[in-house]
């Protein structure tokens, strides 16, 4: 293995974005998960910016500070920047996510992540969201090894069988406490006894 590849929500910090939803319904209480997404998911795909999805959801007022207070309620995973330290010495790391550009902007900055990975693949920047292929090959091309050589971590199960078909090894995070049959780990703690 010559790299690892990180989702974000679910991994890189502990909110899987599932909390998305009830955060919204807290102010809107009549609106279901679908019409919700329906905005996010455009923002997910660059084809809106992340403050039109609030205002399409309904919010009104200073949409920048609704933005950031509902961001930095978003925590690291315990263990994450350790892991990290002690593995970009022996591996390149990159992050492949399904975010809006802005808020994914945001996190990495807050928490000061840019420094160290060598590619970050956002599907609001590229226009292409997991599950589809194509993210997953680009950044094995931006980071100049094979497939074969990449080592991919999510939250997600479809998303881990994607990244198999492109030929990475794939492993759970397994945030959710979900059943899985394939490869799974727990902690950051976990995964850094199994690659160093």
């Amino acid at each position: 293995m010559k790299a690892i590849i990180l989702d974000m929500y679910g991994v890189i910090v502990k909110q899987t974005g599932d909390d998305f939803v009830p955060y919204v319904q807290q102010t809107f209480p009549n609106l279901n998960p679908e019409e919700i997404y329906k905005p996010w998911n455009k923002a997910d795909m660059g084809e809106v910016t992340s403050l039109e999805v609030w205002a399409a959801i309904g919010f009104q007022g200073d949409l920048e500070k609704i933005e950031k207070d509902y961001l930095d309620t978003i925590e690291l995973s315990d263990g994450l920047l350790d892991f990290i330290k002690a593995v970009r010495k022996k591996y390149k790391l990159a992050i492949i996510s399904n975010d809006s550009s802005r808020w994914s902007k945001y996190l990495r900055e807050k928490f000061n992540l840019n420094q160290y990975f060598d590619v970050i693949s956002v599907s609001g920047d590229l226009k292409i969201r997991k599950p589809d292929e194509r993210i997953f090959q680009l950044t094995v091309e931006k980071l100049a090894v094979k497939a074969s050589e990449c080592l991919y971590i999510d939250d997600r199960r479809g998303y881990l069988e994607a990244a198999g078909k492109v030929g990475m090894h794939a492993i759970l995070f397994n945030s959710r406490n979900v059943p899985y049959e394939g490869d799974m780990v727990n902690s950051f703690e976990e995964l850094m006894s199994r690659v160093l």
